[in-house]
């Protein structure tokens, strides 16, 4: 029976001895045939791994190790650094990268700039051997502390995201912080277009902490007034006289005092588009009403038609500035302008309306005399039977009563005795104003003589004013 059972064995050992001499020689083989296994089920799966056998995922477990750095699980970042303790400090630098657009319609402007942050947390500092920081991006933002600046007066802000969020946090070992965003931002800018468009213009950027009064947080810049850079800005209608940071408090009623910073930027106003587009054509429309003073008094369709075009393009040149420009309540300068050349216009065709009356008026007039004088001639010749020329003219004889006065004028200067003459001096008879207006009413075309000096000289006086003021 022990010799059954030990044959049994040996012959157990001959079966089972090729298998392991065939393990021994190919270690690797079920292992490689596991990763072939599992390739295959990622095939059949639809794209599923198998995380047994894949190796683990580098980014993942770095991720998993710097918050384990930073100890973000051990600590509430929900509350500021140093909650119950003085106000943090918090540093802000500001890189201007560009100023958009400038709308007077809307009265604001857009600016997009890169906002940094510079404040320390001790709940974020860690062991470095080499005193180097760690930079992260918009994914850790979410999960720590971070100051709540926003725009005051701000209309439109976005932060960028192409292809990532435009975010930068950056963190040393001694726990100070750097935060940096890319903001494009539309805010209010109160304009006074009193001077417009020889205007120029203050506007501002306001940054303010949203939650945390200065109990809490300390908005200041971070390098003085080396805080604020920008780059070189170009601009169609300004030109950007100055870029200057400045600070200050803001108090609301139901929360406190806020800590306010301050982005002052002064624009000046390019005039020489303003002067192709509105001035010129405005001085060439007044100069070409003056035309009309050269132009026969008789020739009543071409003044009447060239008055007419100058006023209806006065017109529209005042209604194409108005619309460009925001609604406001006050004279503008460019208003100034353009209505005191409507009103020279006007008056050139005012001026060509009071001509063509007296003109008719004094033909009137004479018609009216050829007439009386025709018929006192044919009167005398029914009357003596003698033809008399009405072309021959003769000085008429001074009436009766007129040679009365004369006469009583006369004597009684006479009676008086004539004061010595005064050396140099010159006696003349002071005519009345009426005397001078009658002599103009008989006389038209002495207006357009008059307006061919008159007019230009008022404009350029006009002009001269005006430039002086404003610029």
């Amino acid at each position: 029976m022990r010799l059954i059972l030990l044959s049994l064995r040996l012959l157990c050992l001959a079966c089972l001895w090729p298998t392991t001499l065939l393990n021994n020689r190919f270690p690797n083989r079920k292992k490689n045939k596991d990763i072939y296994l599992g390739e295959h089920a990622k095939h059949k799966y639809g794209g599923r791994i198998d995380y047994k056998v894949k190796k683990q995922d580098s980014t993942k477990s770095l991720l998993i190790k710097t918050e384990q750095l930073l100890r973000i699980e051990e600590h509430d970042f929900a509350m500021r650094p140093g909650f119950g303790g003085s106000a943090i400090p918090v540093g802000i630098d500001v890189q201007v990268e560009s100023l958009d657009s400038i709308s007077e319609v809307n009265m604001d402007f857009t600016m997009t700039l890169y906002l940094r942050h510079y404040w320390k947390d001790e709940r974020l500092a860690f062991p470095s051997g080499n005193n180097l920081s760690r930079t992260f991006d918009a994914r850790l933002v979410k999960k720590i502390w971070v100051p709540d600046v926003f725009f005051v007066h701000s209309k439109r802000s976005f932060i960028h995201d192409t292809t990532m969020e435009n975010i930068m946090l950056r963190v040393y070992p001694d726990g100070n912080v750097l935060y940096s965003v890319r903001i494009t931002v539309t805010a209010l800018c109160t304009m006074d277009f009193s001077s417009f468009p020889l205007d120029t213009q203050n506007c501002s950027l306001e940054l303010e902490s949203y939650a945390y009064n200065e109990n809490d947080l300390m908005l200041y810049w971070k390098n003085g007034n080396d805080s604020l850079r920008t780059d070189e800005i170009v601009l169609s209608q300004f030109f950007i006289e100055e870029f200057n940071p400045s600070n200050g408090l803001a108090f609301y009623s139901s929360t406190g005092w806020y800590n306010r910073l301050y982005i002052n930027f002064i624009l000046r106003r390019h005039v020489f588009f303003f002067m192709l587009q509105t001035y010129f054509p405005t001085m060439l429309m007044v100069v070409l009403s003056w035309v009309s003073f050269w132009i026969d008094r008789r020739a009543v369709p071409a003044r009447v038609s060239l008055g007419i075009t100058t006023v209806l393009t006065m017109s529209t040149i005042i209604t194409g500035v108005s619309t460009s420009m925001p609604q406001v309540s006050y004279v503008k300068a460019v208003d100034v302008y353009l209505w005191i050349s409507f009103l020279f216009v006007f008056l050139s065709v005012i001026e060509y309306a009071a001509v063509n009356y007296f003109t008719t008026v004094e033909e009137m007039k004479k018609l009216k005399q050829a007439k009386i004088s025709e018929f006192d001639a044919a009167q005398a010749m029914a009357f003596d039977g003698c033809f008399h020329d009405t072309d021959v003219e003769l000085s008429p004889f001074p009436p009766l009563g007129d040679l009365s006065m004369d006469h009583q004028v006369s004597s009684q200067s006479s009676t008086v005795p004539d004061p010595p003459p005064v050396l140099g001096m010159r006696l003349r008879r002071t005519r009345p104003l009426s005397y001078h207006l009658q002599l103009i009413m008989s006389n038209s075309y002495i207006i357009d003589s008059y307006s061919r000096f008159l007019f230009p000289l008022a404009y350029v006086l006009f002009n001269i004013i005006y430039w002086s003021i404003y610029s």
